[in-house]
């Protein structure tokens, strides 16, 4: 009988798996860590949607299983820089002047998506205005500054849902299998910010409107499928959540007061409002059909 011995994202791995991992390890020690996780990726089809594999999760693995003692890594062919911060001490160019009144009193809101290269006034802002600072963003996201008469009046972070969110899974009707399945159908609402002299009253609530109007499609283009659910969590010990509901989104429940921090769940007592916003009327059925 195989005993699993470490569970990771939900799989159960046994110490056959483990031994797997260890004989791919030594024959490709010489060619370092992420060949070994594009390895890995392809002998567990370990792929993404759009077809590229997940060589963040195959590396994360690793590290997990190095910790545990269970597998013996290569040395780093470069110094480690995954937790380096990004620098925001450079002011870029943004009339930070303050802006009042009505939407309507204004001639256009718009949009607009960014790439990682070209993001650093939205990570200026972010780093200096939001509580929780800049997202660290892996796997599928997507970035969007929102402008207003042409200044930038707000920014936001959509990235990969949240694994386990009980009030969100019943909410759809999933089970665990096909939660696993149709995650990816999903985004969380990682950052929203209108910076503090931004008092425009009801902006928050059109922008998101209009950005829940592309988001899909968005995603179609940047990873060939698209979302048919949006959801976010609100510290209801800082907030009411007031610009979620003025645009329509259903609280459906809290969280647990816990959080993932690596390959395990820490209780922090902070519980969070739970928000979802259907992008399809036929989400259930798109989500949780398992036939579909």
């Amino acid at each position: 009988m195989n005993v699993i011995v470490f569970r990771y994202r939900s799989r159960d791995l046994t110490q056959q798996d483990v031994e797997d991992i260890r004989g791919t390890i030594s024959r490709y020690y010489h060619r370092g860590r992420s060949y070994i996780s594009r390895v890995l990726c392809r002998e567990w089809d370990w792929v993404q949607p759009n077809g590229k594999f997940k060589e963040y999760a195959a590396r994360d693995l690793l590290l997990r299983l190095e910790e545990k003692g269970l597998v013996d890594l290569p040395p780093r062919l470069r110094p480690k820089n995954n937790n380096k911060r990004r620098s925001f001490t450079q002011t870029p160019i943004f009339n930070d002047t303050p802006m009042a009144g009505l939407v309507k009193d204004y001639s256009g809101l718009h949009l607009q998506p960014i790439q990682s290269g070209e993001d650093y006034l939205w990570g200026y802002l972010l780093h200096h205005h939001h509580y929780l600072g800049v997202p660290r963003l892996v796997g599928e996201h997507l970035k969007y500054l929102a402008r207003l008469d042409g200044r930038v009046v707000a920014c936001l972070a959509w990235a990969s849902a949240a694994f386990k969110v009980k009030s969100r899974d019943d909410f759809i009707g999933w089970s665990t299998a096909i939660r696993r399945q149709r995650l990816h159908l999903v985004a969380n609402n990682a950052r929203f910010l209108i910076p503090p002299w931004i008092r425009v009253k009801h902006l928050a609530s059109k922008v998101l409107a209009l950005n829940l109007r592309r988001l899909s499609a968005d995603w179609q283009t940047a990873y060939h499928h698209r979302i048919y659910l949006a959801e976010t969590f609100v510290d209801i010990s800082r907030f009411e959540g007031t610009c979620y509901k003025a645009a329509n989104w259903q609280c459906v429940g809290e969280t647990s007061g816990s959080a993932k921090r690596g390959n395990a769940y820490r209780f922090h007592g902070q519980a969070k409002a739970v928000y979802l916003y259907p992008l399809d009327r036929h989400f259930r059925r798109l989500l949780a059909d398992d036939q579909g």
